[in-house]
């Protein structure tokens, strides 16, 4: 369901609905971040399936998991709002995985066999202000997901995990999914941002790790284009006022000299 003015929904709060949603053109930057604004809601206690994040190889073919085929290659992050079975684990839950094309994904266990990193997100459902994902990734080095469901205009750490690659072209999509429980899964809009990396930048400890205050991670900031062209274009009026000199310097020379004669 598409409303331009207010959002695409994915699911409607109705039983055995998958939709999804990918990018025409391949996504080619080596480093990027993506920050996306979403809203998972419904009525009642009990409610699912969730909804995923898609970074992979191939574009959407609807199938098992969060209403996308089973067996990708690339980055699957999943807003697991149902437990079936993963003692210990508080949900929501959202989960990080690195498809090959060949493992399947885990579902009985909620992907406890193909997690790369994950953290328990209670709360993230029928949020009252915009809930927010942001994933940021360095090509070979670093994926980062932070996320803003707490308070408003604050960020959580969920991940950081060192050592991640990804291919190297591939789509961007997100994908939702009800089974007998339903929920809305609503994305509300999605901001892209080609990143620079940081001379010596490198991992900043394990993943999971929760001594994020003193991590000496920065976040990235994103190429801007706007100095450059200013100071060429000063450079451009300053070149034009040194010929326009010389040539009225060189005029009045001229002068001068004739009168000489």
């Amino acid at each position: 369901m598409i409303r331009a003015d207010q959002y695409i929904r994915l699911t409607a709060h109705h039983p055995s609905e998958a939709g999804w949603l990918f990018s025409r053109v391949p996504l080619t930057a080596t480093n990027w971040e993506v920050e996306f604004e979403f809203k998972i809601h419904g009525s009642g206690n009990l409610f699912g399936d969730g909804m995923a994040f898609w970074v992979t190889k191939d574009r959407a073919e609807q199938g098992s998991v969060f209403g996308m085929k089973d067996r990708f290659e690339g980055l699957g992050i999943f807003f697991d709002t149902y437990k079936n079975n993963r003692p210990g684990v508080v949900f929501p839950y959202v989960m990080a995985m690195i498809g090959d094309g060949q493992t399947t994904y885990d579902q009985g266990n909620d992907g406890k066999a193909n997690e790369l990193a994950g953290c328990s997100a209670r709360g993230i459902r029928n949020v009252d202000f915009p809930t927010k994902a942001r994933v940021t990734y360095f090509q070979d080095k670093e994926l980062t997901v932070d996320l803003m469901y707490k308070n408003e205009d604050e960020w959580t750490r969920c991940f950081q995990v060192p050592n991640v690659k990804l291919p190297s072209v591939s789509y961007l999509g997100f994908s939702a999914e009800t089974g007998e429980l339903s929920d809305n899964h609503d994305i509300i809009s999605v901001n892209t941002k080609n990143l620079y990396s940081p001379s010596g930048m490198s991992g900043t400890g394990p993943a999971g790790s929760k001594d994020y205050s003193k991590s000496k991670y920065k976040p990235a900031k994103p190429e801007s284009s706007g100095g450059s062209w200013f100071w060429f274009f000063m450079k451009f009026v300053l070149f034009g006022l040194t010929v326009t000199g010389a040539y009225v310097g060189y005029t009045i020379y001229r002068s001068r000299r004739g009168n000489r004669f």
